[in-house]
């Protein structure tokens, strides 16, 4: 099924039809792919299609969301499957990317563009920022944010308010993107706790309420009530009684299929470009050290901390494999038919040494130049994935912490990677090593959101393709 659209041009796919199946429906809004699903009661894909725009520019050039677009296509889609005859949608949802506010002034009209996180933040504001709020390390101590301009979606509003002050004072209500997408629909403005607490620098995980700084910038004054992420609001929509919720952040809608059907404590690690450790059950708020190490935290629906800790593991894998590719001048798709070799592992160990510099990745570890004697692709491969597979055994104890946690879950593109599973489940032992397969992800958190139904432990193998995975023997 392919991924990418042409501009404009809309796919979509009926997985099945019942006549008139009651049903419900979910935006999934990322940066690159609009998708919209329909799901059954037992939360099965009956219908999905999905569209892409192209980014516009802000005042200052730099990229942004096309919110217009955006607008105009989940209204037509959502009218048009309300005069479906094969479906009655009975609830809706919304999933979208976090650090992104829509401004909207006492009409509800948009004031400005969607500010893109990726945009460059003043060095001298955020000096003035940590100088009144800091120190730095203790800031993101107690907000689990760390220093990351735009992508700490409250320093946004710290930015419009001394960088733009006529635009600042016109703003009514600072929605954040999944509230806003709600927003078009119900004409209620809410924030709720997934959005508030994904690294956005606005909540004080300690106090359970908005940071001091929030407070006396007056930042508060533009951000709406806050309701639990299981809200949702019985509305009359085109003749139709629906149930319309309030909107979740993407990470977090995907966790919450897992914390809801494991009743026992675990880690789950979402691997891509990004590999992701997030650890639900934390009790205690993020340390100095946990900083120093880059964790960040992302929220629960109940409003409890998720400490997480990411590496550019996929991003580094892919620039490494292109190196070895050429070096071995092999397939371009050769690696992803290397399996792990037992002996292979063994050999390489018994005189270990760290070889790999990363392109994307800073450690202790990393010598100034990539160096090994391999003649086979094979062993310099499996050799490259110990390296990694070490960065993420200690990204995973970073956020387990002192909690004792049993279980662990990959989820991405890793999960298919064999010599990678195979790693991890030896350097990890004394955890159960879980794989998952997904594609829904954020969309199918966001349904089980705002539903009353019980997931129960066989959840994830019906509808996750759950594999059990057991450590080698070791010689």
């Amino acid at each position: 099924m392919p991924l990418y659209v042409k501009k404009g041009e809309t796919k979509n796919y009926l997985v099945y039809d019942k006549s008139m199946k009651e049903v419900t429906a979910v935006f999934d809004i990322g940066k690159t792919n609009k998708k919209f699903f329909l799901f059954d009661d037992d939360f099965q894909e009956v219908y999905r299609e999905y569209t892409y725009f192209d980014f516009i520019e802000d005042e200052d050039g730099h990229p942004t969301e096309d919110l217009k677009a955006l607008q105009e296509w989940l209204k037509a889609v959502f009218e048009r499957i309300l005069k479906s005859k094969k479906y009655t949608i009975t609830a809706i949802n919304f999933s979208t990317y976090g650090a992104s506010f829509v401004h909207l002034d006492e009409n509800g009209e948009v004031l400005t563009p969607l500010y893109n996180y990726t945009k460059p933040y003043d060095p001298k504001l955020i000096d003035a920022f940590y100088a009144k709020y800091g120190p730095e390390n203790t800031f993101a101590q107690s907000t689990g944010s760390s220093n990351s301009g735009m992508l700490n979606s409250g320093m946004q509003l710290y930015w419009l308010k001394h960088t733009k002050p006529k635009v600042y004072e016109k703003i009514a209500v600072s929605l954040h993107l999944p509230q806003y997408i709600s927003y078009i629909f119900t004409g209620i403005p809410l924030s709720e706790y997934t959005s508030i607490g994904c690294h956005t620098a606005l909540w004080d995980y300690k106090k359970k309420d908005y940071h001091e700084w929030v407070y006396k910038e007056g930042i508060n004054t533009k951000l709406p009530p806050i309701v639990s992420t299981e809200t949702s609001i019985n509305m009359n929509y085109n003749g139709k009684r629906i149930k319309i919720g309030v909107g979740i952040h993407d990470s977090s809608a995907a966790l919450l299929p897992y914390v809801r059907s494991i009743k026992k404590k675990f880690i789950l690690v979402s691997t891509g470009t990004w590999s992701i450790a997030l650890n639900p059950f934390t009790e205690t708020p993020l340390s100095e050290n946990d900083v120093e190490k880059g964790c960040i935290n992302y929220m629960r629906i109940n409003g409890k901390p998720v400490k997480s800790n990411r590496l550019f593991l996929g991003n580094e894998y892919r620039l490494q494999v292109e190196e070895l590719t050429k070096k071995f001048n092999v397939a371009k798709d050769y690696h992803k038919k290397v399996m792990f070799d037992y002996d292979t592992f063994f050999d390489i160990i018994k005189d270990f040494q760290f070889s790999f510099k990363w392109f994307s990745i800073e450690h202790k570890n990393m010598p100034s130049q990539t160096n090994y004697s391999y003649d086979r692709f094979e062993h310099a491969y499996h050799h490259l994935m110990i390296e990694l597979v070490l960065l993420q055994v200690e990204s995973i104890n970073i956020v387990a912490g002192k909690d004792t946690i049993e279980r662990l879950y990959v989820d991405g593109g890793f999960s298919d990677n064999d010599i990678y599973i195979k790693l991890v489940s030896h350097y990890l032992r004394n955890m159960e090593l879980r794989t998952t397969d997904s594609s829904l992800g954020s969309a199918l958190g966001a349904a089980i959101a705002i539903s009353d139904t019980k997931l129960n432990s066989k959840f994830l193998k019906k509808n996750y393709s759950l594999k059990k995975h057991i450590p080698f023997i070791l010689k």
